[in-house]
Order: C-alpha cells, then sequence, then structure tokens
C-alpha cells in the first residue's frame, strides 16, 4: 500500500458526474431546439428561452471543464 497516493478525491468524481449530467442535459436541449424549429409554426419565446438554458448550461459545462483541468506552468 501506497500512503503517497491520496486515492481518488471525491470531489473531482461529484464534478465528473454532474459535467456529464450537464452535457447529457444540454444534447437533450439542442434535440429539442430542432424538434421545435423544424415545426410548421414555431414557438418563438419557448425556443428562445430553451436556447437560453442551453447557453447557460454551456457557461457552466466550461465552468467545471476548467475545474478539472490541471494548471500547466510552462
Amino acid at each position: 500500500m501506497n500512503d503517497d497516493d491520496p486515492g481518488p478525491d471525491p470531489e473531482e468524481a461529484g464534478l465528473r458526474v454532474r459535467l456529464a449530467t450537464l452535457r447529457l442535459e444540454h444534447e437533450d436541449l439542442d434535440a429539442a431546439v430542432t424538434a421545435l424549429e423544424s415545426a410548421p409554426h414555431p414557438d418563438q419565446v419557448r425556443i428562445a428561452r430553451l436556447k437560453k438554458r442551453k447557453l447557460a448550461l454551456r457557461d457552466e459545462i466550461v465552468r467545471i471543464e476548467d475545474l478539472l483541468t490541471p494548471d500547466i506552468i510552462a
């Protein structure tokens, strides 16, 4: 047993689960927007709300990715 290896970080594991969930939700919203836009009379207000939610998800995805990416000093 090596005491130098702290093992998996539970916080990092939680962030990775959250990231996967956010990516899935983002993909689902993308499919919903595409479906609504292809309707004969698309609901522009609903589409705009879904797009706004997609942007918020994307911002959170990027934030979490930044937390999970180690800083490399060159």
